[in-house]
């Protein structure tokens, strides 16, 4: 089925140009109308053009009445123009149904437009680094887009990492599920709550500002996060900043997705690890915490739609997200 997608750069400069004329042949090619922005491929210093310009792109890409509004790339840029954007002509795009698709520096405007008008977006791929790639553009991705373009999407699942025996002791391998005592019996079952979230250190970054959402309206909800990049010490310092902020003790299920391209420091980390910060979070809240959701900066991701109500379901080891008329 043909749709619209218009492609824009609200935040950093593209780098790879292969890579951007690779993602939009291949969106081409699987048969929709791409529309590229004029200024999709601007520079001024690091980002894809001076503030103003990243500001009109991203109301021409409210303005053009497509199916999907699909950024090139993250890195940094959003949070320098939230005071300027008009989130009413956005919002007001969203529901005549252009759906907003994005991850990493695009959390910062998920969040602001969740925080001023509740409107929905949705936590996806990037041209660039999705579409774009040398390789075959991963086909869980894709299919999870093409659901979502088509208005066929209407959850998300994933196998639980399992917890391996170690020197007789039971040791998470990886980042995996940490036992809590709403997951004690292996189930697990919160019906409408609010889905937000995105990459954690833009996330953090929002924090007391009009841009981050109210705490009653995140209350009871489902907060999923991801990073590239960032040390486990990072990573804990930000959910302690969430959790003395009385952010995460609101929550129902904190999900985390894929924390990638990070390296700890052999002989001074001395067994600290983004494990064990996951095992300590869930000593801190009451809310079950999961992991291993395939979405975050890696080829595997799903789709998620930011702000609206999903259902959080676990049977055994298996973790489903659920929206639309199925929650």
């Amino acid at each position: 089925m043909k749709k619209h997608i218009y492609i824009y750069s609200p935040s950093s400069a593209v780098r790879d140009k292969a890579s951007f004329k690779r993602g939009v042949k291949r969106l081409k090619a699987l048969g929709h109308e791409v529309e590229v922005d004029e200024a999709a491929l601007a520079k001024f210093q690091r980002f894809a053009g001076d503030d103003e310009t990243r500001l009109a792109a991203i109301h021409r890409a409210a303005a053009s009445g497509a199916d999907v509004a699909l950024i090139t790339r993250g890195g940094y840029g959003l949070t320098r123009i939230l005071t300027a954007i008009n989130y009413k002509a956005l919002a007001k795009s969203i529901e005549k149904g252009t759906k907003f698709v994005g991850q990493s520096d695009f959390t910062a405007l998920q969040m602001a437009l969740l925080a001023k008008t509740g409107a929905v977006t949705w936590a996806g791929p990037a041209l660039g680094e999705d579409f774009g790639t040398e390789q075959t553009p991963d086909d869980i991705m894709e299919a999870c887009f093409d659901d979502l373009i088509t208005g066929q999407g209407e959850g998300a699942g994933w196998q639980l990492p399992k917890m391996k025996p170690r020197d007789g002791k039971n040791i998470i391998d990886s980042v995996a599920a940490y036992p809590s005592k709403k997951l004690a019996t292996g189930q697990l079952n919160i019906k409408k709550a609010t889905l937000w979230g995105g990459n954690l250190t833009v996330l953090s970054s929002l924090i007391g500002t009009p841009y981050f959402p109210k705490l009653e309206a995140i209350k009871g909800g489902i907060l999923f996060i991801e990073d590239v990049g960032e040390h486990p010490y990072r990573i804990e310092r930000i959910l302690t900043h969430l959790l003395h902020a009385g952010v995460l003790a609101s929550q129902k299920a904190i999900v985390f997705g894929q924390f990638s391209n990070y390296k700890l420091v052999p002989g001074y980390d001395s067994g600290f690890n983004l494990t064990g910060v996951v095992a300590r979070l869930q000593t801190k809240v009451k809310a079950p915490v999961l992991t291993g959701m395939p979405f975050g900066h890696v080829p595997t991701k799903v789709l998620l739609p930011v702000g609206a109500k999903v259902t959080l379901a676990v049977e055994g080891g298996e973790a489903l997200i659920v929206w639309g008329d199925q929650a």
